[in-house]
C-alpha cells in the first residue's frame, strides 16, 4: 500500500468514477490508475469498486468504509508536513482563505492588512467562491479557513465559529420616492421592482423568507453575486436594492441612499470554518483571532482537533 494508491482511491470518488478524469487530475495514465486500484484490491483481498466490464460504477461496502480512512490518512499526511513547517519556518509559509465577494470586499480588508503587517513572509491566498464551493475546498483540504454566511453549518466534518452579525438594508437612488417615506415597511418595498443577491448568496434565502412570511409577492427583476453589481443597477434606477448593510460605504456610494430597514429583516451570522482534523499553523490561528478576538487558539484548537477517545 502506498500514498499514490490512496490518492487514486480518493480522486476516483471525486471524479465520479471516471478513470480518464482521475488520470488527468493526478498527471498519470489511465492504465496506471487501473493498475494501482487492482494492486490495492489484491493486497487487501477485497473489491473496492462495483464494476460493469472495465467501467467503475460505485463503491462496494468495504470501499465506502475505506474511503473515510483514506481521507483521514491523506489529511494527516498533509498535517505532518504543516507540523514540520510550523517549527522550521514559524513565520513563513502559505495561508489559504476562501470566502465570498461580500466578505472579501467589505469585511476582511482590515483583517488582511493587520495580518500582512504581522506576518509579511506568509503568502496569503484569498479565494472568492460560492458558499458551496467554500465547503468543497475545505473538505478537500484545498483551503485552511472558510468564511461565509451560508452552507457552512450542519457539515459534520467542518467546525464553525461566529464571526460577525449583520442585517440586510435597502438602498435607492438619492431622489427615489422611498426616501420620503416615514417608517419603511415590507409592503412599501414590495411595490417596487427589486434587485438583490443571487440565490444561495449573502442571505438571499432570508430575504425571500421575510417577504413570504408577510404574504407578499416580490418582483425581483435582477439578481447578482455581489453588492457592487447590485449598486450599479440601482444607481441606474432599474430597481430598489437589498444588500448587506456592510456593503454600503457612504463616501463611495454618493449617488445612493441607505434607508433604515434593520427592523424589517432578520439578523444574519457570517461564520468562520475549518475542516475538523486540519492542522492549522500558528499564523492561521492569528488570522482567525484578528477576525474575532474571542476566537483564540485556545478556544478554536480543541474544537477542530479530533479527540483520541473519538478515534478509538
Amino acid at each position: 500500500m502506498n500514498f499514490q494508491q490512496l490518492r487514486i482511491i480518493r480522486e476516483t470518488v471525486r471524479q465520479n468514477f471516471n478513470l480518464t478524469e482521475v488520470a488527468n487530475a493526478l498527471f498519470t495514465s489511465q492504465s496506471g490508475v487501473s493498475k494501482h486500484i487492482k494492486d490495492l484490491e489484491d493486497e487487501l483481498g477485497i473489491e473496492l469498486f462495483i464494476r460493469r466490464g472495465k467501467r467503475l460504477l460505485g463503491l462496494t461496502d468495504p470501499g465506502k468504509e475505506l474511503v473515510g480512512i483514506v481521507e483521514r490518512m491523506l489529511l494527516d499526511a498533509r498535517n505532518i508536513k504543516r507540523l514540520a513547517e510550523q517549527f522550521s519556518q514559524r513565520d513563513e509559509g502559505k495561508l489559504t482563505v476562501v470566502t465570498t465577494h461580500t466578505q472579501a470586499r467589505y469585511v476582511l480588508p482590515q483583517v488582511v492588512t493587520r495580518f500582512k503587517q504581522a506576518y509579511p513572509k506568509v503568502h496569503l491566498e484569498l479565494h472568492q467562491a460560492s458558499p458551496a464551493e467554500i465547503v468543497a475546498m475545505l473538505q478537500a483540504g484545498d483551503a485552511d479557513i472558510g468564511i461565509a454566511t451560508e452552507a457552512l453549518e450542519n457539515q459534520p466534518d467542518i467546525a464553525t465559529f461566529p464571526f460577525h452579525r449583520w442585517h440586510h438594508s435597502v438602498i435607492v437612488p438619492e431622489d427615489h420616492p422611498l426616501t420620503k417615506v416615514g417608517e419603511l415597511t415590507l409592503e412599501t418595498i414590495a411595490e417596487y421592482p427589486l434587485i438583490t443577491y443571487h440565490e444561495g448568496y449573502t442571505g438571499r434565502a432570508r430575504i425571500d423568507q421575510t417577504f413570504a412570511k408577510a404574504g407578499l409577492a416580490t418582483d425581483i427583476v435582477m439578481s447578482a453575486l455581489d453588492a457592487d453589481v447590485i449598486k450599479t443597477y440601482v444607481e441606474l434606477q432599474l430597481g430598489v436594492g437589498i444588500v448587506a448593510s456592510v456593503a454600503f460605504i457612504p463616501d463611495r456610494d454618493k449617488g445612493l441612499r441607505l434607508l433604515d430597514s434593520e427592523h424589517l429583516f432578520e439578523e444574519n451570522t457570517t461564520r468562520i470554518a475549518v475542516r475538523r482534523g486540519h492542522y492549522l499553523r500558528g499564523f492561521a490561528y492569528a488570522f482567525i483571532e484578528y477576525c474575532s478576538p474571542e476566537l483564540t487558539e485556545t478556544n478554536v484548537k480543541p474544537v477542530i482537533t479530533p479527540s483520541r477517545d473519538a478515534e478509538e
